[in-house]
C-alpha cells in the first residue's frame, strides 16, 4: 500500500514538482496551495505532512505543525517544515517538526527526507 503524504506549498511550480517527484517515488500525494487538506487530516490519514512556512492567506506552516503535534489524534503524524528562511532548523525545532527542507532544495534531498519520515 502506498504511503500517503499531504503536501502544502505556497508556490504552484514547487508544489507541482514535489507532487510529481513523490508520485513517481510511489507515494499517494494530496497536494494543495492551502491548508485545506490539514483540516481533513483524519479522513486522509497521511503518514507525513510537508508544509511550507509561508502559506498564502492562512497561518504559518510552523503554526500548523505545532497544532498537529499538540493534538493527541494527530501528534503521531510525521511533519516536515519547508522554508527559504535561514532560521528553519530553529523554527522546525520550535514547532516540533520531525524534519525540515530548506528551499531552494535538491530533489534527491527532498525525496530522502520524505522517505525517512513517511
Amino acid at each position: 500500500m502506498k504511503k500517503k503524504v499531504v503536501l502544502v506549498q505556497d508556490n504552484k511550480d514547487i508544489l507541482d514538482i514535489m507532487d510529481q517527484v513523490l508520485e513517481e517515488e510511489g507515494f499517494d500525494v494530496t497536494a494543495s496551495l492551502t491548508t485545506e487538506p490539514i483540516e481533513k487530516i483524519d479522513k486522509i490519514d497521511p503518514s507525513l505532512v510537508v508544509v511550507d512556512d509561508h502559506i498564502k492567506g492562512s497561518k504559518k506552516g510552523s503554526q500548523v505543525i505545532k497544532e498537529l503535534k499538540s493534538t493527541p489524534k494527530t501528534k503521531k503524524v510525521s511533519a516536515v517544515l519547508t522554508s527559504t528562511s535561514k532560521d528553519i532548523p530553529k523554527q522546525a525545532e520550535e514547532c516540533k517538526a520531525d524534519d525540515y527542507i530548506e528551499k531552494p532544495f535538491d530533489i534527491d534531498h527532498m525525496v530522502e527526507v520524505v522517505k525517512k519520515n513517511a
